[in-house]
């Protein structure tokens, strides 16, 4: 039991971190239509962001908060002078535009913090003892990263589907042009909606930074990991982001122990499986 208790909260630190980085991948294909494949790469100058800010202020309060907004207006400036251009093109242009931003953010992190593996450490903060559940043990910042992680996930979710603002998103994903015969400003809410994306890669590489080893690239396995949730919970969608993202979690941190050389694999048959037997995923769209 205190072996399943382990897994159980590694596997939700994992989805949690995957939900963030997928919900924020979906929300931008679900209303502009374009897949970033760039997002990865703004997972790891969240991470950077946060450790430097906590380098410099030493409170993880404004890591958090500065990897977060710092890759959101990134993610606003980036859709607005690079990504709006290629809006309605062949998406082989669209993904050569966000490669070229791959290989350019490494190689500006790698000239700003230089090559070698950077470690945040543990804030003091967390300094605690773990918390104890049927003989297994959580450490203390597990727990307040898979609150913080549905606490983003829950205002992300009432903000697109109770709010005017939602709503108007929600439009937009399905007619844009009788939005903006409305009056609205799709421009402005075409940077918004990318900004809120990325803010969301920006928040998972901020937490992931005091656990994780940071170095140039890391944001590859997580862009991977992050597309495959998005197929399975179905692109566009939140609530299959989230399922799709435990999912995987779960599946990555039990497979460790009893398939240590297939993990990879299962979670790609899962994929396929998927696909095999809906096409647009779990909570996806059919395609009409």
């Amino acid at each position: 039991m205190s072996c399943a208790v382990t897994q159980v909260s590694t596997g939700l630190i994992i989805g949690m971190l995957l939900f963030l980085v997928a919900s924020g991948l979906s929300l931008i294909f679900g209303v502009l239509g374009v897949i970033n494949f760039a997002h990865g790469s703004f997972y790891m100058i969240g991470a950077y962001f946060a450790f430097s800010a906590y380098q410099l202020t030493d409170s993880f309060t404004l890591a958090i908060l500065s990897g977060a907004l710092g890759v959101g207006i990134f993610g606003m400036a980036f859709e607005r002078l690079f990504m709006s251009k290629v809006y309605g093109r062949d998406v082989l242009m669209q993904l050569l535009v966000c490669y070229a931003f791959i290989l350019i953010l490494d190689d500006m992190v790698k000239i700003l913090y230089g090559a070698e593996y950077k470690l945040m450490g543990m804030p003091q903060t967390f300094a605690l003892p773990p918390l104890q559940i049927a003989g297994g043990y959580i450490p203390s910042y597990y727990v307040f990263m898979i609150g913080i992680s549905a606490v983003v996930g829950l205002v992300l979710w009432i903000g697109i589907a109770k709010t005017r603002f939602g709503k108007v998103v929600r439009a937009a994903a399905i007619n844009p042009t009788m939005v903006g015969a409305l009056g609205i400003n799709t421009t402005l809410l075409y940077a918004c909606v990318f900004g809120i994306g990325s803010l969301l890669a920006g928040t998972a590489g901020a937490l992931a930074a005091p656990i994780r080893t940071l170095t140039p690239g890391m944001g590859l396995s997580i862009l991977i990991e992050s597309f495959i949730v998005t197929v399975i919970g179905g692109m566009g969608s939140i609530a299959g982001a989230f399922v799709a993202a435990l999912l995987i979690g779960l599946t990555r941190s039990f497979g460790s122990m009893g398939f240590p050389l297939f993990v990879d694999g299962m979670m790609f048959g899962i994929m396929a499986l998927v696909l095999i037997v809906k096409p647009s995923g779990l909570f996806g769209r059919p395609v009409q």
